[in-house]
């Protein structure tokens, strides 16, 4: 019996050790940025292996995400810094960092499969970015299409798929989750000192004032101001009475 409680606890010891140092690893940015948990998912175009995923970084330039990608996380290549668009190349992923024309004080952040690159995007756009190596490596002569960027997709159109609203499906494959790096909590609905669901604020912590009773009551320990459930109860007895006889104290019934 001794001997199976020792196992298992040697099984669950080398679990934590496990859970540790694939935290520390993920901690060290093994792979690529994790941009999913950072900005919201906005446009999907997928095409079996080839997948573009469109995520918006409001109120940020171009080099502003860059330089916070690659503190994340190294790349394999990137391209000279630019106010209008750059590109980040991690593995078979392809970041293509593009301000948004509608709205200029985004960046919009596109990810594109290596193979999504190699079926649409136009080689010689992509010559005057990234290295003609890389390109080499990954277009032949036949391949590429005229794609140059999810900002100019109604102009120069990617020849597989086209870009929609992330469905539920897409969201399971890369599902948006926008996350505030600041440490501040955003509260749903609006601050009331006199209405709130919850409590001032917002917080749970908050009571939340009451209109009708505006009283919040309290514990006490008795005395003159009220009872409280903590209070001893009272006993009533006489004290004994004692007279001083021969050397005798007796009690009086």
């Amino acid at each position: 019996m001794m001997s199976k409680k020792r196992s298992r606890f040697l099984g669950l010891k080398l679990l934590l050790v496990a859970s540790l140092v694939l935290s520390l690893l993920t901690g060290c940015g093994i792979g690529s940025p994790n941009v999913k948990e950072t900005y919201p998912l906005e446009s999907v175009n997928r095409d079996g292996n080839a997948t573009s995923y469109v995520y918006r970084a409001a109120d940020k330039t171009v080099p502003e995400v860059a330089k916070e990608l690659t503190d994340e996380k190294k790349p394999d290549q990137i391209s000279p810094e630019d106010a209008d668009r750059m590109f980040l190349v991690y593995g078979n992923e392809w970041y293509h960092l593009q301000k948004d024309t509608a709205k200029p004080s985004d960046t919009l952040i596109e990810i594109d499969s290596k193979q999504y690159v190699q079926r649409n995007y136009d080689s010689s756009f992509l010559q005057g970015y990234l290295t003609a190596a890389l390109i080499g490596q990954l277009f032949d002569s036949f391949g590429g299409g005229s794609y140059r960027g999810y900002t100019s997709r109604d102009i120069y159109q990617p020849k597989q798929g086209t870009y929609h609203t992330p469905t539920t499906n897409d969201k399971k494959v890369a599902p948006p989750l926008t996350v505030d790096k600041k440490g501040s909590i955003f509260r749903r609905g609006k601050n009331s000192d006199t209405n709130t669901s919850v409590g001032s604020g917002g917080s749970i912590f908050d009571r939340k004032k009451d209109t009708k009773t505006p009283s919040r009551g309290s514990i006490s320990r008795g005395g003159s101001s009220g009872s409280s459930i903590f209070d001893a109860p009272k006993r009533s007895y006489t004290k004994p009475k004692t007279r001083v006889g021969s050397g005798k104290i007796t009690r009086r019934r």
